[in-house]
């Protein structure tokens, strides 16, 4: 739709060079685009950079690389990584996921070779994104990663354990363990003592409780216990190695790598893959974070993953040349960001920006901090590594074998040979749950003497290697008997489909009765005939003519509605009867019990059952033009909804109440055509009277417009439709029954919008604005 804007008439003398430039009918030219920065931006970069800057010279230290190396690295990624990458809200940094595997390159290499390195793992990753494999990441198991993770971890907490005591850490995990003891008998007591104030404050500050404690928390906690490990060091006069931070005239860059092909290759393949799947990860979670705050525009709340692989290589090939650590998506940072309100990439690059202007103006201030409040702040964040909640995930998921072999391979053999050691063993699970199937045959003791039920029970996957063995159980089921086959898996290969289908057949043709049912009993429906119905399940219908194949040249017969008719019940009854019928004679000798009132529009495009998932019994539904409850005592009520309320709240007992309105609503359209006040007033005009707080609601001139996931309504109707459910919610508070209930704390209110063109709906939140937030698709389940 295009605004018609009056105009001046056009001069037939003028021939300036505007008018040669944009021939009639043209669209006018665009105005530049103005860098702008938003105040959550800027407040956000801020938070971030005061978490980046003590993280990014403990990562330094830990590797044993030059300090600037690190401030390098969290400018590089903050500017390259957050103007290029494919995940706006992730900040880019000196990971700690990566300091093992830069420490053993510093080791064997050296630093200038490392920088080189660095480099070539950039213009992997470049080819990497160029070939769009950057999904393919995201196939490696959870248990190797959070294992890989957990290892890294491990070996950073025993290496910094040594510079908390005042000692020079070992290049092994197990060379710092062996030395440890001796450690212990010449401790550095000042060192010992700021690591301690370090981490009394690093872990005592996120929970001060209060008022107070929500307005201190905004100040990172990383900060403060560094801040004030270096304020007791310089008043105390306690003497300590601190940071040394030399000229940046004297700063290392990248050299031509020297060392063996194949070491080099290695190290490039490691830092490669450590680097792209911490940062593919982290974009994923990025996301999930952002999805639940839905003031954030569409392209900040979803990830272009090859695009950050991109960036990421980016990044990493500037912070090599520079003399600069690997770059990585850094969880930590990329979460504060989120937190902290940040709205786009700008965010991330003013981080950049601050780090910057720290390492250029603010070098005297960081040569205060003293290096064991450096190393107890890295040793936390490597003990927070080590994370309880994904060892309980594996757990559950029966991957610790995985996760403790990955644990294990990276702390004793190293990075890449852990992983892959991890992989190795995640295969052979994997197969190993392929191929372990267990079929037992068993009968019910309380009816066998009469050729009771046959119960097999399938505990796995069914592929082609266990055929036989279902053959053999299924074969010992006598004829002519009730047999329930339970599936306890997640996948049927064809091969097995098969054999289950021709015994069933064969079963059922001498006399017998089998059900084929899911883990928790449920029956599993078989196909439907194909010479009954041309009706599936889960396939689009239009409007059930499908039992009738029609053209454009055939004539309806005489009737067609009751024809039509007729055809729907005739399908039920062949199709949908014989799956219900059990579950309907239980309802039918129990009663009803829903435990939800839903109230929506009489609109024949919405079907209730079909958008709530929900059979019968579970709704209690009351459907009305426009989805209107009248306040109690209106003029020309209408009694019926009102009863309906009350034979639901007080009656039925239900614990939530649902108004449901839609897109494309006919009742609201109508109210803003021509409002229901004068004129004839027949029946419609008089029902959609009730609907007029809705239309008042929206015009008053102070009142925030709903939004629909952030984003303004489409038009004046669905700004109404979605109005019109907050206002109706209010009409349902002034009935007597349910303000009674909800001053119990019994009964919930809801508030739904369906859009019926998207097939999407969404529900109204409970902030002080009127947000409907959309409804996501889980995700499908993985087998266990």
């Amino acid at each position: 739709m295009s605004a018609c804007v009056p105009t001046r008439p056009a001069d037939p003398t003028r021939t300036d060079e505007t008018s040669r430039t944009h021939p009639p009918h043209s669209p006018p030219p665009k105005p530049p685009r103005r860098f702008r920065i938003s105040g959550a931006d800027l407040s956000a970069s801020a938070a971030v950079f005061l978490i980046a800057l003590p993280l990014s010279l403990g990562i330094a230290l830990a590797t044993g690389a030059p300090l600037q190396a690190g401030l390098v690295a969290a400018a590089v990624g903050g500017l390259v990584a957050g103007r290029l990458g494919g995940s706006p809200l992730q900040v880019s940094g000196p990971a700690a996921g990566l300091t093992v595997v830069t420490a053993d390159l510093i080791h064997r290499y050296g630093w200038r070779t490392t920088c080189a390195i660095t480099v070539i793992a950039g213009i992997a990753q470049l080819g990497l994104g160029c070939l769009r494999v950057a999904r393919t990441a995201l196939a490696v198991s959870p248990a190797v990663v959070h294992g890989m993770l957990a290892g890294i971890g491990v070996t950073i907490a025993v290496a910094q354990v040594h510079i908390v005591l005042g000692g020079t850490p070992q290049s092994a995990v197990l060379d710092n363990l062996r030395a440890l003891p001796a450690e212990l008998t010449h401790v550095d007591l000042a060192a010992l003592l700021l690591s301690m104030l370090t981490l009394a404050v690093l872990f005592t500050w996120p929970r001060i409780p209060g008022r107070a404690g929500r307005a201190l928390r905004r100040v990172p906690a990383a900060l403060v216990a560094v801040a004030c490990a270096t304020a007791t060091a310089a008043f105390a006069g306690i003497t300590v190695t601190k940071v040394d931070l030399p000229s940046w005239s004297s700063h290392a860059l990248a050299g031509l790598p020297e060392g063996p092909v194949m070491g080099l290759a290695a190290a490039v393949l490691t830092v490669t893959l450590v680097c792209s799947v911490q940062s593919l990860l982290g974009a994923v979670a990025v996301d999930k974070l952002a999805s639940s705050k839905p003031a954030l525009r569409p392209e900040a709340r979803r990830s272009d993953l090859d695009r950050e692989l991109l960036g990421q290589g980016a990044a990493n090939i500037v912070s090599g040349t520079l003399g600069g650590l690997p770059v990585a998506g850094v969880a930590v940072r990329s979460a504060a960001n989120v937190n902290a309100g940040g709205e786009s990439r700008n965010s991330s690059m003013l981080h950049g920006v601050w780090v910057v202007v720290a390492a250029l103006l603010m070098v005297p201030v960081l040569e205060l901090i003293p290096l064991a409040s450096l190393a107890a702040l890295v040793m936390a964040v490597g003990i927070q590594m080590v994370s309880l909640h994904h060892i309980r995930t594996v757990t559950r998921h029966r991957e610790v074998l995985v996760y403790a072999v990955t644990t294990l391979g990276v702390v004793v053999l190293g990075v890449l040979e852990g992983v892959a050691l991890g992989i190795a063993v995640a295969v052979g699970v994997a197969l190993h749950r392929l191929t372990r199937t267990r079929i037992t045959h068993s009968v019910d003791e309380t009816d066998a003497a009469g050729g009771g039920t046959h119960h097999v029970r399938v505990r796995g996957q069914l592929t082609f290697l266990a055929v036989p063995r279902l053959s053999r159980v299924l074969h010992q089921v006598p004829q002519g008997v009730d047999c329930v086959v339970e599936l306890d898996g997640s996948f049927m290969d064809h091969a097995a489909f098969e054999s289950l289908q021709d015994w069933q057949k064969s079963h059922v043709a001498q006399g017998g009765k089998v059900e084929v049912t899911g883990r928790a009993g449920t029956r599993i429906a078989e196909p439907a005939s194909t010479s009954n119905s041309c009706c599936r399940p889960w396939t689009p219908w239009r409007n059930h003519h499908c039992d009738r194949p029609q053209t454009e040249t055939t004539e309806p017969p005489a009737g067609g509605g009751g024809y039509q008719l007729a055809s729907g019940i005739s399908a039920f009854q062949r199709n949908t009867a014989p799956h219900v019928r059990d579950e309907l004679a239980r309802l039918a000798r129990e009663g009803q019990r829903p435990t939800q009132l839903f109230l929506t529009c009489a609109d024949s495009r919405l079907v209730t059952s079909m958008i709530t998932s929900s059979g019968p019994g579970d709704l209690f539904v009351v459907r009305n033009v426009g989805n209107l409850v009248p306040l109690p005592g209106a003029e020309s009520g209408d009694d019926s909804v009102a009863a309906a309320i009350e034979y639901a709240v007080d009656v039925l007992k239900v614990q939530s109440i649902t108004v449901c309105g839609h897109s494309g609503c006919g009742a609201m359209q109508a109210l803003l055509n021509s409002p229901p006040e004068g004129g004839a007033q027949t029946p419609l005009k008089r029902w959609l009277r009730h609907g007029l707080p809705s239309l008042a609601r929206m015009a008053v001139a102070n009142q925030p417009w709903a939004r629909l996931a952030g984003r303004a309504p489409a038009d004046s109707v669905e700004q109404l439709c979605l109005t019109n459910v907050v206002q109706q919610l209010e009409h349902l508070r002034a009935h007597e029954s349910v303000a009674r209930r909800l001053q119990e704390g019994s009964l919930e209110l809801h508030g739904m919008y369906f859009h019926v063109g998207e097939a999407q709906a969404y529900l109204l939140t409970e902030q002080p604005d009127e947000v409907f937030d959309q409804v996501e698709a889980e995700g499908e389940l993985r087998p266990a």
